[in-house]
């Protein structure tokens, strides 16, 4: 118990100090410990799949795609901060907002309602050892379509919203190199270890913690880290590959749903003893989608002066 307190003082303090904190990389930099809080503290709800992705996606991809976003806001003028009026209004409905939400938990019954017992009973038809695996793409499998689909329109966004110019040309700015360091080392050392902790990861969550975006988000980060440290380019956008990459992953989960509607008669219907390696299919091929979505969002659009 003591433990706990000291945990969830310490998350409250962090998020605190990040919505107060005058500095855009020191609320960055909050926002990256408040998340390695968080998984702390899930680890101590003993929900290791949450962990896991707050740890990869939460606190690391985020983290690193707010500090790129911070160093090209550093170049931009500073809006003036909002009045006194202004903050107070913001306080007063951030307040109403979690009144209501504790409210509304506090109004649920005991026990609260759930499908716990019935989703439990037909977990044996996906031959799935990891129940979350089991939930995420069997009995919510459109949230989790349509989750992976949101990362693939944000990169199309993202690429719709680029200059002119940019087009054919290489996603992102060249990045100086780092031909020693902590940066080099961790560029040319970190990648194949995280290649492999990625694949345990993905290989194990039909049965254990882990899955896709935890991998995918591992896989993005090691290919982050090359060109970061400015030893590998950012690939064209203009390339076959990638694109059949960044869609490969929707196309077969939305083709396989399809299948499902015309022999089950739903759609993301799996048949009878075709589940799980259905839904190993949609896992193995959706984690390379989504990370190299993920990695390009970091990377970002590509510079207005370096058309094809």
């Amino acid at each position: 118990m003591i433990v706990d307190i000291i945990l969830a003082m310490a998350i409250l303090t962090v998020a605190l100090a990040s919505i107060l904190a005058r500095g855009t990389f020191t609320a960055v930099s909050l926002f990256v410990a408040y998340g390695l809080l968080l998984t702390f503290a899930w680890v101590r709800l003993a929900a290791p799949d949450v962990a896991l992705t707050e740890a990869a996606i939460g606190a690391g991809l985020s983290g690193v795609l707010l500090l790129g976003a911070a160093r090209r806001l550093s170049a931009t003028p500073v809006a003036p901060p909002p009045g006194l009026a202004m903050t107070l209004l913001i306080g007063l409905c951030c307040a109403a907002i979690a009144a209501a939400l504790g409210a509304v938990i506090l109004a649920l019954p005991d026990p609260a309602p759930s499908l716990a017992a019935a989703v439990a009973a037909d977990l044996p038809a996906t031959d799935l050892g990891n129940p979350v695996t089991a939930v995420l793409m069997s009995f919510r499998a459109l949230d989790t379509l349509l989750e992976s689909t949101v990362v693939l329109l944000a990169v199309i966004c993202v690429w719709a919203l680029t200059p002119d110019g940019g087009w054919g040309g290489a996603a992102g700015a060249p990045q100086p190199v780092q031909a020693d360091g902590p940066l080099a080392l961790l560029a040319r050392a970190l990648p194949p270890l995280g290649i492999v902790v990625a694949v345990h990861i993905l290989w194990v969550g039909a049965d254990a913690p882990g899955g896709k975006f935890q991998a995918a988000a591992i896989l993005a980060a090691m290919w982050l880290l090359p060109w970061m440290a400015g030893l590998a380019a950012a690939p064209r956008i203009s390339a076959r590959w990638l694109r059949w990459g960044l869609a490969v992953g929707s196309a077969l989960f939305i083709a396989i749903g399809l299948a499902g509607a015309v022999l089950e008669g739903a759609f993301l219907a799996y048949p009878l003893g075709w589940a799980k390696p259905l839904i190993l299919a949609v896992e193995f091929v959706l984690t390379g989608s989504i990370a190299v979505a993920l990695a390009l969002l970091v990377v970002g659009p590509s510079a207005p002066d370096r058309g094809p």
